[in-house]
């Protein structure tokens, strides 16, 4: 199969069409993991019987368990149980829940990493124990994982691709719709790995240089 450039010019507006859904589902599942994930981390540190435990294997089932089997289940089981979204909804809860159990382990993480003596000053400031974690954890813990979290933000915008097995008309969906109307792959699928490649890049690049502020910061 030859390029056809003419071809290819002709389907960029519709594969941009779908690099925005890739971006939506990108920002909003990781507004989801980013919150999710720090309540799940926060509620494990703290010890709480019965419930840590249950977010113990919350983030061991979701970390052991595929994200495509997770977004089957969600999308072609749950509506036997009344449980019923629009694709695009449901892949962005798949993708953002998914993500939270990874999120959920840096945070843990960071928390784990400030000194023991910044808890006992915050006690010894007569802090309670919500302004301890507002004003002297949480700060320090989600700076020194700003790098890691920005990582699983790229690493989502790629693996979005997979919600196109449940529908989701995303970049590579629209790259695959548009082929096989035509019955050329060629430039819409290269077309697409280009499309991914420059949202990745910068992107890759801006958490690298956040990286190297972070850690000498001015």
């Amino acid at each position: 199969m030859i390029w056809d450039w003419a071809y290819a010019w002709s389907i960029v507006p519709f594969l941009l069409e779908g690099l925005w859904v890739t971006v939506e589902i990108t920002l909003i599942g990781m507004a989801i993991a980013l919150v999710l994930g720090l309540f799940v981390a926060v509620l494990r540190y703290s010890a709480i019987p019965v419930l840590s435990k249950v977010f113990d294997f919350y983030v061991l089932f979701v970390r052991g368990t595929p994200l495509l089997v997770q977004a089957y289940f969600a999308f072609f089981v749950l509506p036997d149980f009344g449980i019923k979204f629009s694709a695009l909804v449901t892949g962005i809860v798949v993708i953002g829940v998914n993500y939270s159990a990874y999120t959920a382990e840096v945070y843990r993480a960071g928390i784990q990493g400030v000194p023991k003596g910044q808890w006992e000053a915050g006690t010894a400031l007569s802090l309670s124990t919500l302004d301890r974690w507002r004003f002297v954890v949480l700060p320090q813990a989600v700076r020194d994982v700003v790098p890691v979290l920005g990582n699983y933000w790229v690493q989502m915008f790629k693996d979005s691709a997979i919600l196109s097995a449940i529908t989701v008309f995303e970049l590579l969906n629209h790259a695959t719709s548009v082929g096989s109307e035509s019955y050329r792959y060629l430039e819409p699928l290269t077309i697409a790995g280009v499309l991914f490649l420059a949202v990745s890049l910068p992107a890759a690049r801006l958490i690298k240089r956040l990286e190297l502020r972070l850690a000498h910061p001015r």
